[in-house]
């Protein structure tokens, strides 16, 4: 069993954590190239919350929103 665990140790540290130090790496040459990974995530995040106001303003103007007081169980 002690060798079934090495090789899921090996996995995750030499294998699966390649990106993340080359991250770290680019980091001491450049924080702007190194932070480039959180600003596309910031600007997916960001797309996908103006979607989605969009379509709640979308079906809030078609009056398809069941607004009743019996419509959600917490009310």
């Amino acid at each position: 069993m002690k060798s079934f665990f090495e090789g899921i140790a090996y996995l995750f540290e030499e294998i699966l954590f390649l990106p993340f130090e080359a991250l770290r790496k680019l980091e001491l040459e450049s924080w702007t190239l190194a932070n480039t990974l959180n600003w596309i995530f910031m600007l997916v995040c960001a797309a996908a919350i103006v979607y989605w106001v969009l379509q709640l303003k979308k079906f809030n103007d078609n009056g398809e929103e069941n607004k009743d007081v019996t419509a959600h169980s917490y009310l």
